[in-house]
């Protein structure tokens, strides 16, 4: 097969960790089996800077945004179209019926509960408005790729095609770290986003504690300005690059992930924990949503609920080197056969081409 053209539709381009997740890490290998992606991103590289920043993005450049999407939408020429997320977030389902005027097949990709920002919001008007404004996209797309099964399981009451492709990383690049411990004290870290930094706050006493007590440091990747407040002693707070991510992460001895028990966590796709089993670390997560299946507790890492279990879960893995290494090469080898690039990108490949026949 050869020639087929995609027109991509996302929400923010590639500063955004979802944007690579999901669409460009793949270009590749889509490009390599004759499938030609172009990708036109809603808002600019410094919205999403503004996030981690905490300034005010011009409501200006935002509505230009939404136009310039708008003509995309209605102009473009293609044989199938992809949206990640949606297309005009916060508008009526209408616009997003835009998509359909094509009559060509769409591709509908999710890998967080988006659904929920709307039919759970908190302001009763929002859900009132809003709260089946996705349903169009996914009653007329073509398949619905999903990032875990109860993404799934919501896709399949409407539509007919839906398939799990979960969020990975190149396991090329993400790579067990060539750096020993040395002197350096064992290192707790966490990697994410300004958005997902308040599922840790609950644990900082507990965290601040324990890296007292046993010596312990704690690394905190894209927590953004915010977090200053929450330093203390032995915690590093770092922003988040491209560039470096990869490096970070390896200097980390034990990864975390923890989620409170709630509609949108369940539908996290587990990314950090795959960064973390990738570059070779234990991992101690929350058993909810996607982690419980990722996280085979006391043989990848752990799995802790309350307080005490965390705390117990991470004294074991700061006290116990060689549980570490044989933990992290059993989460690196999980990352490799599940959650890589490498055996994710077939699948997607596939699903375009049988999209062309």
């Amino acid at each position: 097969m050869s020639g087929m053209e995609v027109s991509c539709f996302t929400k923010y381009g590639r500063s955004a960790a979802s944007t690579r997740q999901r669409v460009l890490q793949y270009l590749p290998a889509l490009e390599a089996a004759g499938i030609h992606v172009t990708n036109h991103s809603l808002l600019p590289d410094e919205y999403v800077q503004s996030l981690a920043t905490g300034d005010r993005f011009p409501s200006g450049e935002i509505a230009k945004s939404y136009l310039r999407r708008m003509r995309q939408v209605l102009q473009t020429k293609c044989d199938a179209i992809w949206v990640y997320a949606e297309l005009f977030p916060y508008l009526p389902a209408l616009f997003e019926r835009f998509v359909f005027l094509s009559h060509k097949p769409v591709v509908y990709d999710m890998d967080d509960a988006f659904f929920h920002t709307y039919d759970s919001a908190a302001n009763w008007e929002t859900r009132a408005l809003l709260g089946g404004k996705l349903k169009p996209l996914l009653r007329g797309a073509s398949v619905v790729c999903c990032g875990n099964a109860y993404l799934q399981d919501y896709a399949k009451e409407l539509c007919r095609r839906s398939i799990i492709l979960p969020t990975v990383v190149d396991t090329d690049v993400y790579r067990l770290s060539a750096l020993t411990e040395g002197n350096r004290p064992v290192t707790i870290g966490w990697i994410g986003s300004p958005t997902t930094w308040p599922y840790v706050q609950p644990l900082l006493p507990m965290l601040r504690d324990l890296c007292r007590e046993l010596g312990a440091a704690f690394r905190v990747v894209g927590a953004g300005a915010s977090a200053a407040e929450d330093v203390f002693p032995g915690m590093q707070l770092l922003d988040w690059s491209e560039a470096s991510e990869v490096e970070d992460v390896q200097n980390m001895d034990i990864g975390i992930m923890p989620l409170p028990d709630e509609q949108w966590a369940r539908g996290k796709s587990g990314y950090k924990i795959v960064q973390y089993m990738a570059c070779g670390l234990p991992v101690v997560a929350s058993p909810v949503g996607v982690n419980r299946e990722m996280v085979r507790s006391s043989i990848d890492g752990f799995l802790a609920e309350t307080e005490a279990e965390w705390r117990e879960a991470l004294a074991t893995l700061i006290e116990g080197a060689e549980l570490r290494r044989k933990m992290g090469a059993s989460g690196r080898h999980r990352a490799v056969q599940f959650y890589s690039l490498q055996s994710q990108a077939p699948k997607l490949v596939s699903l375009f081409q049988s999209l062309a026949k």
